[in-house]
């Protein structure tokens, strides 16, 4: 059975857009059809296999500072709805004519709770994607509640990743493990390239530049090098992530999806994100037996001795976190919503 899907991506970071892409290759080989619609725009597709495209209007600018968006969360209702925003109407406007014109059979949100709501109410089931952390207010009840599948990209074990939800809804996600970009490596690599990958992230991280200094200074004779926003910036870090001995990054889902398929130890350090996700993911890793220390901030000090202990850690442990076959159960829960599609 094929079918003709949506994927809506959120411009916020990278890891939504190279989930989207990943999958995209999956879904392909099953004979599907899939659209992203985002207001990121479509990356180079030199062979053409790529998803199609709708580069929606951004709906976060254009807002007067001196007043701030009026109304956004439509009396808490909703995380983001801005009374009189242009961009924010043509953006509802491009993904309801998307829908009349392609039909689709199912949307991904990932992640959205506009947009799950837009589609349901055009009659189009919504699988949707939910990232850790309370997620017990209006919006994700509303949203997730409309959804014919909640998906969560971790392990059926870490069964702590969401905090607060009603019973009956924590009953239906479904968890289909971590999804990376990578194939995952067979083990750990025998490294040459330099000691410790910093590996940051467009989303923003947990340190700044004075704290990433103050923490090279503590780690010697361990060498940095350091990958994200304000450094060096890469579209492909698996080279060096696999030439690692240690990882310090954030607690990002496809950060650490990427550092998981390289098998490598990491130290987390989890950035400020709404509804604690990465502080509720790193308290998940540090209660299971994967090969991570979590801390809150960088160390100024003992960052040799920290770094000598993640690097003891088995990275073959992050197996169970990114098993390699996440894509394959996310089209299982696709086409089981499909499946019960009459219009597919």
């Amino acid at each position: 059975m094929s079918g003709v899907l949506g994927y809506y991506v959120h411009h916020h970071g990278r890891g939504h857009l190279h989930r989207a892409l990943r999958l995209s290759r999956e879904l392909r080989t099953r004979g599907h059809q899939m659209t992203v619609l985002s207001s990121l725009p479509a990356p180079p597709d030199p062979d053409g296999t790529g998803p199609a495209w709708v580069q929606l209007p951004r709906d976060d600018d254009l807002v007067d500072a001196s007043t701030g968006p009026v109304d956004p969360e439509a009396g808490g209702m909703l995380h983001w709805a801005p009374v009189g925003h242009p961009g924010f109407r043509a953006r509802q406007a491009a993904i309801s004519a998307w829908i009349e014109r392609a039909r689709p059979d199912a949307v991904v949100s990932d992640v959205s709770q506009e947009v799950t709501v837009l589609c349901r109410l055009h009659g189009v089931p919504v699988v949707s994607v939910v990232l850790p952390g309370h997620r017990a207010d209006a919006p994700h009840l509303l949203g997730l509640g409309l959804s014919a599948r909640i998906v969560g990209f971790w392990p059926v074990e870490a069964t702590r990743m969401l905090q607060g939800l009603p019973p009956a809804l924590q009953e239906r996600v479904m968890p289909v493990g971590a999804l990376s970009r990578f194939e995952p490596a067979a083990g750990p690599s025998d490294p040459d390239g330099p000691d410790v990958v910093v590996l940051g992230g467009l989303g923003g991280d947990a340190w700044s530049v004075e704290d990433l200094e103050a923490f090279a200074d503590s780690a010697s004779p361990w060498r940095l090098h350091v990958l994200g926003r304000g450094a060096t910036w890469t579209d492909d870090p698996w080279p060096l992530l696999r030439s690692a001995r240690v990882v310090v990054t954030h607690g990002g889902q496809n950060a650490l999806a990427e550092v998981a398929a390289a098998r490598v130890p990491a130290l987390v350090v989890p950035a400020a994100r709404p509804f604690e996700e990465q502080v509720t993911t790193a308290a998940q890793l540090s209660e299971g037996a994967f090969p991570v220390r979590s801390v809150r901030w960088l160390p100024r000090d003992g960052g040799g001795e920290l770094l000598r202990e993640v690097a003891a850690l088995d990275g073959t442990d992050w197996s169970r976190w990114c098993d390699g076959q996440a894509a394959q159960r996310f089209v299982a829960v696709v086409e089981g919503v499909l499946a019960e599609n009459p219009a597919a």
